[in-house]
């Protein structure tokens, strides 16, 4: 739970990090890597992820910049992290110029229902986070080497001079 914007700031400075890390390791050809038909391509995973942040932030009067949800994957990771960049930027932004923390337990509607804000800036993070497992099962089927987030990645031990754990 959120009681103050420093707190949100601070989480979703880290999480914006970490999906930098993953978006940084994307390909234009690994984009279209997906773990089974009828679902979501990598590309189309980092794209939501771009698009999820203005389509949910300004439900709650912000008016958060970045690419509108509806609007086709780019085929450049370049692009997908681009605007993403926006999109995560713009969200601190209009964050920090327009609520206090007060606002935090605003409520607005959200898909049918009534949401605080602390709750539903948490539910993006969040929403995010899970998008972000999903990329790096389609990064290792891709081929990419994984970013660590967390700690180091299985490609990362040795570059930290360590032995990689037995699995």
């Amino acid at each position: 739970m959120y009681t103050q914007i420093k707190q949100f700031v601070d989480n979703w400075k880290n999480s914006s990090d970490a999906t930098r890390k993953l978006m940084g390791a994307l390909t234009d050809l690994s984009l279209n890597q997906k773990v089974a038909e009828g679902h979501r391509t990598l590309g189309k995973i980092a794209w939501h992820i771009a698009t999820s942040i203005p389509e949910m932030a300004n439900r709650t009067g912000l008016k958060v910049n970045g690419p509108k949800e509806d609007s086709p994957a780019p085929n450049t990771a370049f692009e997908i992290m681009d605007g993403y960049d926006v999109a995560a930027k713009s969200l601190l932004d209009q964050i920090q110029e327009n609520w206090t923390d007060a606002d935090l337990q605003v409520q607005d509607e959200m898909y049918g229902e009534k949401w605080r804000r602390e709750f539903t800036v948490r539910v993006l993070r969040e929403h995010e986070i899970h998008h972000r497992g999903q990329m790096t099962v389609l990064m290792r089927q891709a081929g990419l080497e994984i970013p660590g987030i967390y700690g180091p990645s299985k490609e990362e031990w040795a570059k930290f001079g360590m032995t990689e754990p037995e699995i």
